[in-house]
């Protein structure tokens, strides 16, 4: 337990029924890169229950964030979805995590795939100044199920772009491309509906956003989201002459593996 250490929740913000972020006070030891995650946790009933959360603010951020899924009967999210402003959350000070891009190969594009909290680790890497110095085209792809699902859409396409240090680099490279499965959904005037699975293998999502058919030669992937999409999209991917990164040796792809269940 002697890496945990006791944060200060700052601001709670609950997106539906079924999403909430939070902010909490982030003690000067803790660091990290941009894309990993740390665990947090609750005591409750004498037990101090932990479980892992991608950081969604970057890593120059005074405090840390988190986007949290809501668990009626859930171990952790039970409680912890009932925060509020100055209650205390227990966060392991170690950082750790695959989602960063130096576990990639050099390339020109960067696919960011997720679904649902999946776009946790995103939002803080889209929010790196080098990650535009190093892409060409970043493209974040957000599937949910429902639009009100959407979580921090106008953050990504209202306030981001207006940041003084990289927002008009942002403004260039950064292609927002929501997608939801079962309700009808318009973005920009443009109909987004379907699975990601679905949009790479019919090839809508590069004909949507006027971009090439992703090749190991030029693109690169990062994948978080549920364990069905994550198996599906590394499937694809490696059908396609991709290569997964792993501990030994950069690839055309990472995903996140503490989330994946065994």
């Amino acid at each position: 337990m002697s890496q945990l250490h006791t944060e200060t929740v700052t601001f709670v913000k609950h997106w539906n029924e079924t999403l909430f972020s939070f902010r909490t006070t982030r003690a000067s030891h803790i660091t990290f890169e941009n894309g990993q995650y740390v665990t947090i946790g609750l005591e409750i009933d004498g037990r101090v229950i932990m479980r892992a959360y991608s950081i969604v603010s970057p890593n120059y951020d005074d405090e840390l964030e988190f986007f949290s899924i809501k668990v009626q009967n859930g171990a952790l999210t039970s409680h912890l979805q009932n925060i509020k402003e100055g209650d205390k959350i227990l966060v392991n000070s170690r950082p750790t995590g695959t989602l960063v891009d130096g576990h990639l190969l050099p390339g020109k594009h960067l696919y960011l795939l997720s679904t649902g909290t999946g776009l946790a680790p995103f939002l803080s890497i889209i929010q790196d100044p080098d990650i535009y110095e190093t892409y060409e085209k970043v493209i974040l792809v957000h599937g949910v199920r429902f639009r009100s699902e959407l979580a921090y859409q106008d953050f990504i396409c209202k306030q981001l772009p207006k940041n003084e240090y990289f927002g008009n680099e942002l403004a260039k490279k950064l292609i927002y491309y929501p997608s939801v499965t079962r309700e009808v959904y318009h973005f920009n005037d443009e109909k987004r509906v379907g699975r990601i699975t679905t949009l790479l293998t019919s090839g809508k999502l590069f004909l949507d956003i006027n971009m090439p058919h992703a090749r190991p030669q030029s693109d690169r992937f990062m994948i978080c989201g549920n364990d069905a999409m994550l198996n599906d999209v590394m499937q694809i991917l490696n059908q396609r002459g991709f290569k997964k990164a792993d501990e030994s040796q950069q690839g055309h792809y990472v995903i996140e593996q503490a989330f994946i269940e065994q």
